[in-house]
């Protein structure tokens, strides 16, 4: 109405008909920069993605969430100006069913990848890479190239062999760079690493991601070569950026940080006390020797944050960052202890000295809260409450719903996720999430379910005598130290009755329950 030529015309004098011209195109562009974005293809503010994966981090390795000996500003940053999850979970306790479930918004009784197993087991013609997604797979990726969107995947992948169904640039992404298997990504100086299907020479020198030394002096000279990994990648990502700086971009970027090996450069080591080793690990435990353990993990961590600080300069310098929603988070918890020597965790990490899961029971493996729950930090300047903390439960497979509300795009149907965007935009009384699960056939065989404030918890299932059902009360009991299964019968029947209704059968990654029969018989 107020922008009708006739309407104006009344209101300016004749010679005013100028006043009236200029004050159509005004408030025609006032109407048009307020306006909810009605499509991708109508919206040129259309928000970017930029998917932030760490690889092992615990609950408790970054300052933001009590980390008293390793320094974090720029996470703890990041957590200063948007908001920070106290009770999100990964979809998985280990690395390629947990991208599953991010990348496929499916829970681990539906996803394709329960495990992580080779694919030359099944698919001899692979010589690297884990099993692959199928082609009938829909990743969030494939949902943000359609809407127009330039896509990409820099780190570790682990969903597929390149030239599989499962390769990044057929599961959506327009480039990949980085190791497309997560066993070769225990290394930090590889032979090589990938751009989309090319493989490209690396090192002329690598070092491998195993190998013991029982004696001799351990010298961390000789764990380096010519070039080393993860700053490699985290130049693709500003590259990246600045290249799609006028475009529309979903950039998943999967650090291949904390996990072992350790071998960060010496510089990284040199920022943390020599006082902390006074014995190096040989490697008893599996993967890299080390002369000072405990500061080469801190550097780790370190040097993670200093990549995170790298990508958000570069959408300052990109002039994106009030338009980009940055997702921080890990993919499973810290790396659990090993038992050939207890004065070292596996690959020479001591998580106790750290305290890495903050008291929380369990470890990368576990279904307890230790392995499963992450930190995860959120930020779009202007929109989400800087400073903010949200204490309710969440976990990977919403985020596929999550990311497409964040970009006005249509969610596909079968998903088991619930979006978070009304919580990231300050809205109060979400209500209850509805039952979270995970269906995990390794360690054993295990099971978890969380209802609301309660968890209830299986192990063993894959051994001769499958252990109990045990249940937790996670809102007075948040370490899972009181068990009570015996006094909630009737909770561990909804558990029971979740599962029937939320397990498809999958007989590459099978988990027997006892008087649970899957439904839906499904295969990757």
């Amino acid at each position: 109405m107020w922008t009708d030529p006739r309407l104006l015309g009344a209101l300016f004098p004749q010679g005013q008909r100028w006043l009236a011209s200029l004050s159509i195109l005004l408030l025609l562009l006032v109407r048009t920069a307020w306006a909810e974005p009605a499509g991708i293809n109508s919206d040129q503010r259309a928000l970017n993605v930029v998917f932030i994966l760490a690889d092992d981090l615990g609950w408790g390795e970054l300052g933001c969430y009590g980390q008293q000996k390793i320094p974090t500003p720029h996470l703890d940053r990041l957590a200063s100006q948007g908001m920070r999850f106290t009770r999100h979970y990964s979809g998985a306790p280990v690395c390629a069913p947990s991208r599953c479930v991010l990348l496929t918004g499916r829970h681990m009784g539906h996803a394709e990848i329960r495990g992580n197993i080779q694919a030359q087991k099944t698919f001899p013609q692979f010589t690297e890479g884990q099993y692959p997604l199928s082609a009938r797979a829909l990743t969030v990726a494939q949902v943000f190239r359609k809407a127009g969107y330039a896509t990409g995947a820099i780190g570790k992948w682990g969903l597929g062999p390149v030239g599989s169904t499962g390769d990044p640039n057929t599961q959506g992404f327009d480039l990949f760079f980085g190791y497309n298997c997560q066993s070769l990504a225990h290394s930090y100086y590889p032979t090589h690493l990938w751009r989309n299907a090319e493989r490209v020479p690396f090192n002329d020198h690598p070092v491998p991601g195993h190998r013991p030394q029982p004696s001799g002096e351990v010298r961390l000279e000789a764990q380096t070569a010519e070039h080393y990994a993860p700053t490699r990648m985290v130049a693709e990502a500003e590259q990246f950026i600045a290249e799609h700086r006028k475009d529309r971009f979903f950039l998943y970027l999967a650090f291949i940080e904390p996990h072992v090996a350790m071998h960060p450069p010496k510089a990284s080591v040199d920022r943390f006390p020599t006082s902390w080793d006074d014995e190096p690990y040989r490697g008893q435990n599996g993967y890299l020797p080390h002369p000072r353990p405990r500061a080469a993990y801190a550097a780790m961590i370190s040097d993670l944050d200093d990549h995170v600080g790298r990508v958000m300069q570069a959408l300052d310098s990109a002039g994106l960052t009030d338009r980009t929603l940055v997702v921080f988070t890990s993919d499973n918890g810290t790396t659990h202890p090993a038992g050939k020597n207890p004065r070292f965790g596996t690959g020479g990490v001591d998580s106790g000295f750290f305290n890495s899961t903050a008291g929380l029971r369990g470890y990368k493996g576990s279904v307890y809260e230790g392995g499963l729950r992450v930190p995860l930090i959120v930020r779009l300047p202007g929109r989400i409450p800087a400073g903010s903390v949200n204490d309710r439960p969440s976990y990977f497979a919403d985020w596929f719903p999550t990311l497409c509300d964040s970009a006005h795009l249509k969610t596909p149907r079968g998903l088991d996720g619930q979006s978070l965007w009304p919580q990231l935009m300050g809205r109060k009384n979400p209500g209850q999430h509805r039952p979270m699960v995970w269906v995990f056939p390794e360690y054993g065989g295990q099971v978890a379910v969380r209802m609301n404030d309660f968890k209830a918890v299986r192990q063993r299932l894959k051994t001769p005598q499958p252990g109990a059902w045990e249940l937790y009360n996670l809102k007075s009991d948040p370490n899972e130290q009181t068990d009570l299964a015996g006094r909630h019968p009737e909770l561990i029947a909804k558990a029971e009755a979740i599962l029937r209704d939320q397990v498809a059968e999958n007989p590459v990654f099978p988990v027997p329950i006892p008087g649970i029969r899957p439904k839906n018989p499904t295969a990757p």
